[in-house]
């Protein structure tokens, strides 16, 4: 005989049925069922108020917007969700409010979008741009300066490229430089020139190295070497650093590639090439910043030199997609910018052996509004200066260190690709005081470099340029 159930457990139960199926639902489908009725779908109606007009009755920061989506509050109608999402969807819903707040917010703010001629007005220096190389360039992706004026310009489909001292481009890049493999977000891309260089003469490069497979699929990581220039030839090259074969992938992004000089010591980046858990291996070569001496031989006091089975290179561990790197030239601290998902894009300060927590811990979610993780922080994992929501797309970073613009002296640029801006960061104690949009929306910023003319010089993708910031006086 069955057994009858009151009318209450009966409707409970049919409603559980009915119930929708939330751990299936993206961020924006979350809301939309859950919020929308009560703040609207544009997150600016309703009788729960505005979400996206930057004023929070009841704590503004992650922490606070969370614990209201998770508490509630009955007693001003605010439904608690810990009953029906966990923390990661949680998590993902904060990440979607914040997006459409950085919106609203953005509606009507004049950004500086510079025009050849024209002055810039920034909070502390006015300049005008200059076109360096406007044709000719195809997807150019790092800069670098030669002692006698001129410049090197990589192009990632696999050229090196040559800006003369008259300022134009030479029609033929350098013969003979490494094969890469453009694949995806990977072919060449970095270049560093040695600070010695009038002596030693080297430059080294950061590209995608591998080889095809019989059915053309490519196998790739990033790889370091150094070499010189002689008659607009490469020449003397040697191998900085090469991953195992075993570590080549066919994934076709997240290279990183920067490469720094510190005293002897270089410190370059791996990107996760899509291995999210792999960075948190030492054992594994992707997601990690290393460093080595010059010549690539491994510094005896690195710190995982002594661990059994490490990569002994390593300098520290558990990062995504580094595309920034930069020494601060009044401490030397190493500061890094990296790619998050979607949200959560890092500036972060690297210091010996620790631990940056991707993907364990993150500020960002997967791209189609799925969630990675509710953890943002850890035990034992670093926790960036800042981090941006939504993403920038974090790319190129320099310290000024020039003299044309003094009111930006040791300030920090960040490049940025999605939002197509350079953000001016003034950095005291390790900490981020001021920051500031001072260009936006001519291109996709994919590098940025202090000059040794005290220029700020800058790459742009789509359209493919070089430019130059200079005083407006």
């Amino acid at each position: 005989m069955k057994r009858l159930l009151p009318i209450a457990a009966l409707t409970l139960a049919a409603s559980a049925e009915d119930a929708p199926d939330y751990s299936k639902m993206k961020a924006d489908q979350l809301f939309e069922t859950l919020c929308s009725s009560c703040h609207g779908k544009d997150l600016n109606s309703g009788l729960g108020g505005s979400l996206v007009d930057g004023q929070w009755k009841h704590g503004a920061t992650d922490a606070e917007i969370r614990k209201s989506i998770s508490e509630g509050n009955l007693q001003l109608g605010m439904t608690p969700f810990k009953t029906v999402l966990n923390d990661d969807q949680i998590r993902m819903l904060v990440i979607y409010i914040r997006e459409k707040e950085k919106d609203a917010l953005a509606k009507g703010i004049e950004y500086p979008k510079p025009e050849p001629g024209k002055i810039t007005h920034t909070d502390h220096e006015d300049y005008k741009i200059e076109m360096v190389v406007e044709d000719g360039l195809d997807i150019p992706w790092a800069i670098g300066f030669l002692p006698d004026g001129r410049k090197l310009v990589t192009e990632r489909p696999g050229r090196l490229r040559v800006i003369g001292t008259d300022g134009k481009l030479d029609p033929e890049p350098i013969q003979g430089t490494p094969a890469v493999i453009h694949h995806g977000q990977g072919g060449l891309m970095e270049v560093a020139i040695h600070p010695d260089y009038e002596h030693n003469g080297w430059i080294y490069l950061g590209f995608a190295d591998g080889w095809r497979t019989e059915d053309d699929k490519p196998r790739t990581i990033t790889k370091y070497v150094r070499g010189r220039i002689k008659d607009h030839q490469w020449v003397d090259e040697e191998e900085i650093w090469k991953a195992d074969k075993e570590f080549y992938t066919d994934q076709g992004v997240h290279f990183g590639t920067r490469l720094v000089f510190d005293q002897g010591y270089i410190y370059f980046v791996i990107g996760e090439r899509y291995g999210w858990k792999q960075a948190q291996d030492v054992k594994r070569p992707n997601g990690k910043i290393y460093r080595l001496f010059e010549d690539g031989r491994v510094p005896d006091d690195n710190p995982f030199v002594d661990t059994e089975g490490a990569i002994p290179g390593i300098w520290t561990y558990g990062h995504r997609n580094p595309q920034g790197l930069a020494l601060d030239p009044r401490d030397g601290s190493l500061w890094e910018t990296e790619h998050g998902p979607r949200g959560g894009d890092e500036l972060n300060v690297i210091e010996r052996g620790k631990n940056y927590g991707w993907p364990i811990i993150t500020y960002g979610m997967n791209y189609d509004g799925t969630p990675i993780t509710g953890e943002t922080e850890k035990e034992g994992m670093e926790q960036p200066v800042i981090y941006w929501q939504p993403s920038i797309a974090a790319c190129g970073l320099d310290f000024y260190t020039g003299d044309q613009f003094p009111e930006w002296k040791n300030d920090l640029f960040a490049g940025a690709l999605a939002q197509q801006e350079v953000r001016r960061l003034r950095i005291v104690d390790h900490q981020v005081t001021e920051q500031e949009i001072v260009l936006k929306n001519i291109g996709r910023v994919r590098d940025v470099a202090s000059g040794p003319d005290g220029y700020l010089y800058i790459i742009l993708n789509d359209p493919h340029r070089v430019i130059r910031l200079v005083p407006a006086k």
